[in-house]
């Protein structure tokens, strides 16, 4: 029999994080039992939260700006990598602000704590995180995105973005520490989990394995990605927990080999094969290229002998998280870049090679469906003029009136129909935050639109199914993909004038009429049968 032992599963390093002292009211000490305790008011954990959250919908951190920066600078980088980059770049000089949020989605709120045995509340840890949740996105112009069910099919949105996701544990020291996360539709969306076996477990077979899937994540949560693998696991919720923390770079300091007692650890020879696979793939920031991810992370677990889970998971352009901790010496929240506009460079269009063809909108569909059907998929537009904007409620809604005969509205005849929702509008502003939303959403409607009349010319992000393809090719339709991340930067550059046509009871469903300026696209899908993504998904010859 072997000695008992014990050792943390994720055992952690040292803390490098830079931080900024927010107060340090609402933080004392004492002594009880020959001992010093940590005493945290309520206030102080409202405070940490309401900081975090806001700062994380505004904010990026230095390094992942400074990987965006790095891609203007490489000659391997495709013109839609960089074009790509730049356009993020741009978007989070707005959004440093404060103003405008970095992605129309501002996410679910989630807080992870950890809270040593010698710091004591005064209980209600969770209502006072909750309530700096809610004075966020209360304040700000951040969306509301949570909804709670009224039975198993009716829902209603919850008016404040509550409730969030709170999960608090127990640990050694006199310190309580935070990771705090904004987590978008569309990222979250891109979590899976994979019940696999031993058989998986050789270099082949796992590269093979990870190819396969890499591919099918697709561009709709908008890259570059930090990717996040994690093979075994405990439990099939512990390998996707990890995937979600490593996502955030939270595991960065885990060991780099095992040991016989099964501590987790990160296998960095295996995450730069897995990049360079990534780049193999030609997926690139979102229309071809190299930059699919700026990085990988891959984490190796213990597991049962019968069970070997892998989980999968991404942190998008939206790279949204932030520590905190709260010492004896204050309440403290990682420092986070607002001055971003030092990772822009003097940038002109000679940098980024490729003609943009510009389009009016403001001209019948039939011209405008010419034009389109004379340039190839990939093609880079500057879109100018009037479209709606319909996503997944609307679009359910206008498919139960073409069900019961009453015909297409006439405003998805007429016009591009952008698949979007908006955040809420600043004072001053012609609109929120409003960026694309996941295509693949209404790729279910796409046929019997068409068949009708409408959505002839569709605008979001991401793949879309074969269905769509086809329901292209038969009805002479196109699909342009939207810049996914650049939600600022549209709203305070391309939109000009906002209103609702239909559904405004809805709120950010509604259908919208609005005007934009050298809005940013690209043809992804157009009526001859051509997808960019068609050959993304087929794994390539060399293993």
């Amino acid at each position: 029999m072997s000695d008992f032992q014990f050792q943390d599963m994720l055992p952690l390093g040292k803390d490098e994080t830079p931080y900024r002292l927010l107060t340090k009211e609402g933080v004392s000490t004492f002594e009880a039992g020959g001992r010093s305790f940590l005493q945290v008011e309520p206030e102080a954990l409202t405070l940490l939260t309401r900081e975090a959250m806001r700062d994380i919908s505004h904010l990026l951190r230095p390094g992942h700006l400074q990987q965006l920066a790095n891609i203007l600078q490489d000659p391997e980088a495709s013109s839609n990598d960089k074009f790509v980059a730049v356009e993020l770049l741009k978007n989070a000089n707005i959004a440093a602000g404060g103003v405008l949020p970095s992605c129309q989605d501002t996410g679910t709120a989630i807080v992870m704590g950890k809270k040593g045995q010698y710091v004591l509340t005064r209980g209600g840890d969770e209502a006072a995180i909750s309530r700096g949740v809610f004075d966020t996105y209360l304040t700000a112009n951040l969306r509301y995105s949570q909804m709670a069910a009224l039975d198993m099919y009716k829902e209603v949105n919850t008016g404040n973005n509550l409730p969030a996701q709170i999960e608090l544990y127990a640990t050694d020291g006199d310190a309580y520490k935070f990771l705090f996360m904004a987590k978008g539709g569309g990222s979250a969306n891109k979590s899976y989990l994979f019940q696999e076996t031993k058989a998986v477990l050789n270099p082949q077979s796992l590269l093979a394995f990870l190819e396969q899937k890499i591919r099918a994540l697709g561009t709709a949560a908008c890259p570059p990605y930090h990717l996040a693998i994690v093979v075994g696991g405990t439990s099939a919720e512990f390998a996707l927990k990890t995937a979600k923390y490593a996502s955030a770079r939270y595991l960065d300091t885990l060991p780099t080999s095992g040991n016989a007692l099964g501590r987790g650890f990160r296998d960095v020879e295996l995450e730069q094969e897995v990049l360079k696979l990534t780049q193999r793939t030609g997926i690139g920031a979102q229309f071809g290229g190299k930059y699919f991810c700026h990085d990988v992370r891959v984490i190796r677990l213990p597991r049962h002998g019968a069970s070997c889970p892998v989980a999968i998971a991404v942190s998008c352009s939206a790279d949204r998280q932030a520590l905190g901790k709260i010492t004896r010496d204050g309440v403290f929240l990682e420092a986070l870049e607002t001055d971003p506009a030092k990772y822009l460079p003097e940038t002109t269009d000679s940098d980024l090679a490729g003609d943009v063809v510009k389009l009016d909108l403001n001209r019948p569909m039939s011209d405008l469906r010419a034009e389109l059907s004379r340039y190839p998929i990939k093609t880079r537009l500057s879109l100018s003029g009037s479209l709606v904007v319909a996503r997944d409620i609307a679009h359910a809604k206008i498919k139960e009136r073409l069900d019961r005969g009453e015909g297409m509205p006439q405003y998805l005849k007429d016009h591009m129909v952008y698949y979007a929702g908006p955040a809420k509008t600043p004072e001053g502003y012609a609109s929120g935050s409003f960026g694309p939303t996941t295509a693949g959403r209404m790729d279910a409607y796409v046929d019997q639109f068409q068949a009708e009349g409408g959505s002839f010319v569709m605008l979001a992000k991401g793949n879309r199914s074969p269905a769509v393809t086809e329901a292209c090719k038969k009805h002479g339709g196109f699909y342009l993909g939207s810049i996914g991340g650049p939600a600022a930067r549209l709203a305070q550059d391309c939109i000009k004038k906002v209103e609702v046509l239909e559904y405004a009871e809805l709120g950010m469903e509604a259908v919208w009429k609005i005007d934009v300026v050298d809005f940013p696209a690209f043809i992804v899908v157009d009526d001859k049968g051509n997808d960019f993504f068609a050959n993304i998904n087929k794994p390539s010859a060399k293993k």
